[in-house]
């Protein structure tokens, strides 16, 4: 179990962005974290990685004190180094197991040209070789924000079959995006995050209520000013 209780995470002493959040991650499968701008997505993923590190609160991960080396961490903006190839660049990941990687494999079933610099890869190929650099770490956890941003339908649906495969191998995942159904098609449990707190957590058979809570917050919040302007 992935346990985080009563966490409180800020950027100064004036703005808190999570508020005593409180959330169990069943360990082995796929997590959804769902919010509006602003909720705190961000901020709990890297809050999680030790980007940040929280005012108050505990991150356990099966009864032991959660620790970076535990996790594979995808940041939404990816980083490349200029003049380095795709193979170049995945070198620079090394694998926490002695289980083997077959990049080969892997390239030919992403379609990445890893012998070419990447500053010729589209922004599709690059999420593409972000992602694949987190896996080939081969961590318990993998944390992966907005990693269907960039990716044409075949890449999307390829990517939700990846991992399917992963959580099945053990891997506990977390996931966001913006894209609603993106979540409910890879992840088995999604959690509403408002204004730093969980709201509610969310199973299959529960997704369209999350969807309607979804829209009528949206509209909640948008309604009138869209009446005043069209």
């Amino acid at each position: 179990m992935l346990t985080i209780r009563n966490l409180h995470v800020a950027y100064d002493d004036r703005r808190e962005v999570i508020k005593g959040l409180t959330l169990n991650m069943k360990t082995g499968i796929t997590h959804g974290l769902a919010g509006l701008n602003g909720a705190g997505k961000t901020t709990l993923l890297n809050a999680l990685f030790g980007f940040l590190k929280p005012k108050e609160g505990i991150v356990s991960l099966d009864g032991r004190p959660l620790q970076r080396r535990d996790i594979a961490y995808l940041e939404a903006e990816n980083f490349f180094y200029p003049f380095m190839t795709g193979r170049e660049y995945l070198e620079l990941f090394n694998p926490s197991s002695a289980a083997a990687f077959n990049m080969d494999s892997w390239q030919e079933l992403l379609s990445l040209p890893l012998d070419q610099v990447t500053e010729s890869y589209s922004t599709g190929m690059k999420k593409r070789l972000a992602l694949l650099g987190v896996i080939k770490l081969d961590k318990p956890v993998l944390i992966l924000d907005e990693p269907f941003n960039g990716l044409d339908m075949e890449g999307t649906h390829l990517l939700a079959m990846i991992l399917e495969r992963l959580h099945r191998q053990g891997k506990t995942i977390i996931v966001t995006s913006h894209i609603y159904e993106t979540l409910t098609g890879c992840c088995m449990q999604i959690h509403y995050l408002v204004n730093g707190v969980i709201e509610q957590s969310f199973t299959p058979p529960e997704y369209p209520l999350l969807q309607e809570r979804l829209r009528e917050t949206v509209e909640g919040r948008s309604l009138g000013h869209l009446e005043r302007v069209l």
